[in-house]
């Protein structure tokens, strides 16, 4: 989205902010214990491992929350978009913030089905969310 600014990619997030020029979602794993580490670190908070690496995810989850977003704080950001929470398939408790497009802000719900894309922003790209076609989700 045009006006915003851009995460700052440190060495523990480079692989979140580029893996969707590849189309994969990474999210840093302990090789130990299986812990999903978001946001990443390079320490395992279970098990204190050092034996962590991003891992590719399916990108398919389901929106835990959500907020429309109406007020337009910068001018160049146009009004409303949806931030969400999206629960990540791979475990219930992997979730990460972001926004959800390609839906009509009436349309988001708890428990809405949605898949990663990506939107280039320099050399990064930003994990983004839209929402399931039906007769895609059955598969």
């Amino acid at each position: 989205m045009p006006g915003l600014p851009l995460p700052d990619a440190q060495f523990e997030s480079l692989a979140f902010w580029t893996g969707g020029e590849r189309g994969e979602l990474l999210i840093h794993r302990c090789a130990d214990c299986g812990l999903w580490l978001h946001p990443p670190k390079p320490v395992c908070r279970r098990c204190l491992s050092l034996s962590v690496a991003p891992e590719p995810v399916s990108g398919r989850g389901t929106v835990y929350s959500y907020t429309v977003n109406r007020q337009q704080w910068m001018p160049d950001v146009p009004v409303p978009y949806v931030l969400a929470v999206i629960e990540l398939a791979e475990d219930p408790a992997l979730r990460l913030t972001t926004r959800l497009t390609g839906v009509d802000p009436a349309e988001v719900r708890i428990g809405l089905p949605v898949h990663v894309v990506f939107e280039q922003a320099e050399e990064l790209w930003l994990p983004l969310f839209t929402p399931i076609a039906e007769e895609e989700g059955a598969r």
